[in-house]
């Protein structure tokens, strides 16, 4: 600046007064007073070096001599400058300002004009018209910087390998970033003007542009040496370490890395092709490797791969559209071209054999990834057939036929529900199955009657259920905590209740039964069983057996049940009737009846037959059967009774050294008891004296006498000991007879079910059906007078299908015996009612 000066007006140094530093002087008046100062401050003035000092209390002086006008002295003045030179200045010194910002930004230094200054001046030459300018300035610099500085210094430091190249492209980027935000924001103002009005790039676009096409140039122009090329490279390599393992990976490069190829915006043309084509190179060598395996094997391996890829893809953000591709490759390779090997019957046989819920849902989850999970019903139907199969054909274990049926059809449930997701595809596929290999006569036929072995085997497994509950099951069959779960939910009754799981176990049973087209020969059987355990009184649960009976009622037909309904009412109707009877001998007897009797009126066409056995009965015991059986007949006149010994039960008191006892036994075995009450001559009885005194012969009186002496509760002694009874054999009262119980049971041994006699029942049941087949064609022939012969068939069968199937040939040749009996008439290929 122009130095200034000036002459000092002359009136100045009159007003100039030197202040004291005294109190005094301070009050005295202005005008008269002097200001004294020290020895120390005149010095100082003596030696230049203290300011004159200014009385600023004088007032001057209103009449002051005029001395002339005063005078202005500049020195050093320059001319005067336009206002344009000024801003053309200013705009000047702006870009230079600029410019060696970039160069210190680049340099990775602090620009030295402050970045608010920098920021006004972008600001002020975009207002001023040069904001195409400053853009072209910008590129140009951040084009030579990643050029000339940036590129040279990537190849410099990256080395030969492509994962050395990636970390220094990741540097250098991560630098670049830094570096941009800078950019961003010290040309703000640019960015939201110039460039969005002008549809430009934004200055981050453009710095991601420049970069990509420094470091990642189209492969056309690099001949596959660019250090893009070989930092995608080097991911792959780190993608292939982590597949196998290797303790080289640097997952925290690989997932920046994948960021940074994303935001430069070659993910999709230029990574992910190497990506997938190495992935699909690496899948077929994985196959390769694992096709020697077993099928479990194979399973666990790929469930194993197809993890790890989708865990490494969502734990490097890869795009979703790589993981499908990425994952169809997978499903193409491992799951679709060895789907024969996943598919093999043998090995799928062995799995479900094992029960391994484990491998088999994995099987089933690979083939759904490849929607082709639908094709392993047919090899899952085919082994439920043959392990079925192999089941019933075994005759050996024929017992255990119902339980290992169902055992099977627990395991198919679980897999079913554990392992394939409750698809409804292999559940119908599961009953195809069962309805194929339990229908098949040739397997599952009895004595070659065409009647259902199987129907038989069921309703013995019922029995034992109804008989003694749950404790004769394994567990393998038992409810597990989803089962119990699931009822839960559905408001069942939770199976950890006893009786619910009964009920359970039934619904299973039927579950078979549903399967099973003859159903007359579960009929038989079931009503035999029943008919035992409501006259012994060996139902587990009354509940449960009528419980049953409406589940049958509800799955056959009223029908169906008639007889067995009939027999729960016999029970009924059998109370009541020796209600009356009591009432009639205490009216009638003038002292108490010695023995308390009960019986049961059975109606014969409900119940099964009994063959009638001879029992000389106690007189106190025939005399009371004789006073009911007049009281029976005075109220029902016209029928008929017939005495079945061979099911009577009674109770009887015993005396023994030891104590009472109340013994619960047979009819025949109370009738042997009884002898005893009188001492045999010779000290013992003999087999023919117990014979001829009971009227028992044969295997009746050998099972009797077996179970009284042989048995756990020996009240008598036989002579000479052991298992078999003998007609030599002597038998004594044992008066060393001792038990804990008062009431102590002793069970009749049952005779077992001979050959003959189930061959037997076998043959009644297949001519029951003749009778029933011929009954319907009557009954079909008498309604429709004449009819064809396949609308005949076809009406038969609709009609006995609750009853069970009946083969079109075994329906002929009904049709030909009714001929014969002149019930119908055949005219060409129909028939006529013959009335």
């Amino acid at each position: 600046m122009p130095s200034v000066s000036g002459t000092p007006d002359s009136t100045s140094s009159r007003r100039r007064q030197r202040l004291s530093t005294s109190p005094s002087a301070s009050s005295a008046n202005p005008k008269r007073a002097r200001v004294t100062e020290s020895p120390a401050m005149a010095t100082l003035r003596a030696r230049g070096k203290m300011p004159d000092i200014i009385d600023l209390t004088e007032k001057p002086s209103a009449f002051q001599p005029y001395s002339g006008a005063k005078k202005l002295v500049i020195k050093n003045l320059r001319a005067p400058i336009s206002r344009e030179a000024q801003v053309e200045e200013y705009y000047a010194r702006t870009e230079k300002d600029l410019e060696e910002a970039l160069e210190a930004i680049f340099d990775d230094r602090r620009p030295a004009v402050p970045l608010e200054r920098l920021y006004r001046g972008v600001e002020d030459v975009c207002r001023r018209g040069g904001a195409a300018k400053v853009y072209r300035l910008l590129k140009e610099r951040i084009d030579r910087h990643l050029q000339l500085v940036v590129l040279p210094r990537i190849r410099r430091t990256g080395g030969q390998s492509n994962i050395e190249m990636l970390r220094s492209v990741r540097g250098e980027w991560n630098v670049w970033n830094a570096q941009t935000i800078t950019l961003r924001s010290t040309f703000s103002y640019l960015d939201r003007t110039f460039l969005l009005r002008e549809s430009l790039p934004s200055i981050n676009d453009m710095a991601i542009s420049h970069f990509r096409r420094m470091a990642f140039p189209q492969s056309s122009q690099t001949n596959g040496s660019s250090p893009g090329e070989k930092a995608i490279a080097g991911v792959c390599e780190m993608i292939e370490y982590d597949r196998r393992g290797d303790e080289k990976l640097d997952s925290n490069l690989l997932k920046e890395s994948i960021r940074m190829i994303y935001v430069l915006g070659v993910y999709v043309k230029q990574f992910e092709p190497v990506f997938l084509k190495q992935s699909v190179s690496y899948f077929e060598e994985f196959g390769e490797s694992w096709s020697a395996s077993s099928l479990k094997g194979y399973i666990a391996a790929c469930e194993n791969l197809l993890n790890r890829e989708d865990h490494r893809c969502m734990a490097y953000n890869f795009d979703s559209a790589t993981v499908k591709q990425l994952m169809d490759s997978a499903h193409k390779i491992l799951i679709d071209q060895y789907s024969e090997k996943l598919l093999h019957g043998d090995s799928l046989s062995n799995l479900l054999s094992d029960r391994d819920v484990k491998s088999m849902r994995g099987l089933y989850d690979l083939l759904r990834l490849s929607d082709i999970q639908k094709k392993m019903k047919n090899p899952w139907t085919e082994y439920i057939r043959q392990t079925g199969s192999t089941i019933i054909s075994d005759k050996e274990r024929g017992d255990e036929m119902v339980l290992r049926l169902l055992e099977l059809r627990r395991s198919l449930d679980l897999m079913i529900r554990d392992a394939f997701k409750k698809d409804e595809d292999f559940l119908w596929g599961m009953r195809e199955a069962f309805g194929k290999f339990m229908n098949d006569r040739k397997i599952a036929s009895c004595w070659d009657t065409n009647t259902s072995k199987i129907g038989e085997m069921t309703a013995k497994y019922i029995d034992m259920l109804l008989r003694g509950g749950l404790k004769a099951l394994p567990k393998e069959l038992l409810s597990d905590a989803k089962d119990r779960a699931a009822a839960e939910r559905e408001g069942q009754a939770s199976t950890a209740d006893e009786d619910a799981e009964l009920d359970r176990q039934l619904d299973q049973a039927l579950e078979l039964f549903r399967f099973i087209e003859g159903k007359d020969a579960f009929e038989a059987f079931y009503k035999k069983d029943l008919a035992r355990r409501l006259l012994m009184g060996r139902s587990a649960s009354q509940d449960a057996e009528r419980n049953m009976l409406t589940k049958l009622r509800s799955e056959c037909g009223s029908n169906f049940t008639h007889n067995l309904e009939q027999m729960f009412k016999d029970q009924e109707l059998a109370k009541d009737e020796m209600e009356s009877y009591r009432q009639s001998s205490i009216t009638n007897q003038k002292q108490k009846a010695p023995i308390d009797l009960s019986v049961m009126i059975l109606s014969a066409s409900a119940w099964p037959t009994y063959p009638d056995t001879r029992l000389n009965l106690p007189d106190e015991v025939a005399t009371q059967i004789e006073t009911f059986d007049k009281h029976y007949k005075s109220k029902h006149t016209g029928r008929v009774l017939t005495w079945k010994h061979s099911l009577a039960h009674c109770s009887i008191k015993a005396s023994f050294p030891k104590g009472t006892k109340e013994l619960l036994v047979s009819a025949f075995q109370a009738v042997v008891l009884m002898m005893f009450n009188k001492e045999p001559t010779a000290g013992f009885f003999t087999y023919e004296q117990i014979s001829a005194a009971t009227g028992l012969q044969g295997g009746d009186l050998d099972r009797t006498l077996q179970s009284l002496a042989c048995g756990k509760a020996r009240v008598i002694t036989k002579h000479p000991k052991g298992r078999e009874v003998k007609p030599t054999d002597t038998f004594t009262f044992n008066q060393a007879f001792s038990d804990p119980k008062y009431r102590v049971k002793i069970n009749q041994i049952q005779l077992k079910e001979t050959k003959e006699e189930n061959k037997a029942t076998h043959e009644r049941i297949a001519q029951d059906r003749r009778f029933e087949t011929q009954a319907a064609i009557v009954r079909i022939m008498k309604s429709r007078k004449s009819m064809g012969h396949a609308e005949l068939v076809a009406e038969v069968i609709n009609l006995t299908k609750k009853r069970g199937s009946v083969e079109p040939a075994s329906i002929k040749k009904e049709i030909e015996s009714l001929i014969e009996k002149d019930y119908l008439e055949r005219e060409d290929n129909s028939y006529t009612y013959l009335a």
